[in-house]
């Protein structure tokens, strides 16, 4: 019977707060497996490209470094496991807004720039998750500019 009333009331603030919590972790983990996927999909997962996710997680995450370990682990876990990259886009779609997705192609160039160019299994990724972000070009040609001029690389397209 109390849970009947609950339903019809709804949830307590508790579980609001405890979905909450364990939907802003499901997306973190979801960014992160974004990140990693871009990381490793030239082959090499470099230090400098491991210490530019971690940067990421404590500058926009505010997370220790501890923190960042344990968050890389479990989206390596999840990454395993998935099929294709759509159930962590699908929840990034779900829950940001399009300054927010925007954000994360911000995060994917930097990634994809952490050695100063950009492989073209890079480039292919990048233009995948905007389309699976329901981004435009032109956000991530911004996005592109964005990233290369913070990052002092200057030249052609690449």
């Amino acid at each position: 019977m109390i849970d009947l009333v609950k339903k019809f009331f709804g949830r307590s603030g508790e579980e609001k707060r405890e979905e909450k919590a364990e939907t802003c972790h499901d997306i973190r983990i979801a960014t992160l497996a974004l990140l990693l996927e871009m990381s490793q999909i030239d082959g090499d997962f470099s230090e400098s490209e491991r210490d530019s996710i971690v940067a990421i997680l404590k500058q926009d995450y505010h997370v220790s470094d501890e923190e960042a370990d344990t968050l890389i682990e479990s989206a390596e876990g999840e990454l395993k496991g998935s099929l294709d990259l759509w159930q962590f886009t699908s929840l990034i779609n779900q829950n940001y807004t399009p300054e927010e997705k925007t954000e994360i192609i911000e995060m994917v160039w930097r990634i994809a720039y952490t050695d100063g160019k950009l492989d073209k299994h890079e480039d292919f990724l990048v233009h995948k998750l905007t389309d699976l972000l329901h981004l435009t070009h032109t956000k991530l040609i911004d996005a592109k500019v964005k990233v290369r001029k913070a990052m002092g690389i200057d030249g052609g397209s690449r």
